[in-house]
């Protein structure tokens, strides 16, 4: 088996070190004896969406937002084709706001997004920079990482996560991210899937079998990951999942 990785603009949506999210898909998909190819893509190339398998977009800053935008709308129809054939999308960081209606700016003005979804963003003047523990029901764990988020979501319904500490979507919010189909899609950077790796579980299963519905997994290779993923729930929040 063969799989391809789109990863968009790796070069403009890197912050937080979030290309460790490719290193850890594919040494685990390697691990299980599946080729993988990653191409590296940017505002200078084309998009073929129907070459890939998955599509990655990481986190990036406001400017670079905007110039990832005015190149990705030139792909609309495309990327919607793409998700209604249920092909996979990891999207991390303020890149899910690209694919909702719009942003709104402080100056009431508002950058046009890809309308994939029917939620809105908004940026504040203030950002939301916390340690966040979130509990996710598909994959019956606890997800840990880091928000930096200068702006906010309203009018989304299909949450990804639940907020047991830290940032939602928006303050005070019970939910954060969003999945629908094979979208998935959240604010939580650091890399996501370095530090939990019962979701890299979740994910390449569930990657993996949409192309091989009877692929036989090994075991996996994430020995290390767990231990670092145990001794930072043990020391930071034991109490928290105790009582929750």
């Amino acid at each position: 088996m063969t799989i391809n990785i789109a990863y968009l603009y790796y070069d403009l949506l890197n912050l937080y070190g979030e290309s460790g999210n490719i290193k850890v898909l594919k040494k685990q998909l390697e691990n299980q004896g599946i080729l993988v190819n990653v191409k590296f893509l940017s505002l200078g190339d084309d998009l073929d969406f129907s070459s890939y398998d998955l599509v990655y977009m990481g986190m990036g800053t406001e400017e670079n937002q905007r110039l990832v935008i005015n190149h990705l709308k030139k792909y609309k129809n495309d990327i919607k084709k793409y998700y209604e054939n249920d092909k996979f999308f990891l999207i991390t960081g303020n890149s899910i706001e690209l694919f909702g209606k719009y942003i709104s700016l402080e100056n009431n003005k508002k950058i046009k997004c890809l309308g994939l979804f029917n939620y809105t963003a908004k940026r504040e003047p203030f950002r939301m920079v916390d340690e966040v523990l979130f509990k996710c029901p598909l994959s019956d764990s606890y997800i840990l990482g880091f928000q930096n988020q200068g702006s906010t979501i309203k009018d989304n319904k299909d949450y990804l996560f639940d907020v047991v500490k830290g940032i939602g979507s928006y303050p005070n919010s019970k939910n954060e991210g969003i999945v629908s189909r094979n979208f998935y899609g959240s604010y939580v950077i650091g890399p996501l899937l370095a530090r939990n790796p019962m979701f890299v579980k979740f994910f390449i299963k569930k990657l993996v079998l949409s192309i091989d519905k009877d692929f036989k997994f090994k075991k996996f290779d994430l020995t290390v990951d767990f231990n670092a993923y145990n001794t930072f729930i043990k020391n930071y929040y034991k109490d928290i999942i105790t009582n929750s």
